[in-house]
């Protein structure tokens, strides 16, 4: 089933791959801003809305390079399969120096991963395991 791409301005781009065995399709800015170093943060607008294929959602996560040059990361990255809106990318910067965005700049990547959704059934016990309720660090030295 393809992904349905609806471009909501006349500018958008349409998301790409860097190459046949990219996962991520590359999402790009529509407009320009900039996101504040130390820790601050910026709403970036792609200009597009999605039709997700069933039993998937969409995953926005970072670029690699922008990671690892620029210490920029992102946040809320989960897009429902019902989602019809604009996809916008929460960007965070952890960089000391304030990072400017360009309109048409890729910003983020997005992947499509399957998900299930079963009914919740509650229960009264469960199953006993070697770790049981052992939490952090319980299975390291």
């Amino acid at each position: 089933m393809p992904l349905g791409v609806k471009k909501l301005t006349y500018d958008a781009i349409l998301p790409t791959r860097g190459s046949d065995g990219s996962v991520g399709y590359d999402l790009y800015s529509v407009v320009d801003t900039v996101v504040p170093c130390q820790a601050g943060n910026a709403l970036v607008g792609t200009g597009i809305a999605l039709c997700i294929p069933l039993d998937c959602y969409g995953r926005i996560a970072p670029r690699s390079g922008l990671a690892a040059k620029h210490c920029i990361q992102v946040g809320a990255g989960v897009i429902d399969p019902d989602y019809t809106g604009e996809i916008k990318v929460v960007l965070f910067n952890h960089g000391t120096e304030d990072f400017e965005i360009k309109k048409g700049d890729r910003v983020a990547q997005l992947i499509l991963e399957r998900c299930e959704t079963p009914i919740i059934k509650e229960i009264g016990l469960l199953d006993e395991t070697l770790r049981g309720s052992e939490g952090f660090g319980s299975t390291g030295k």
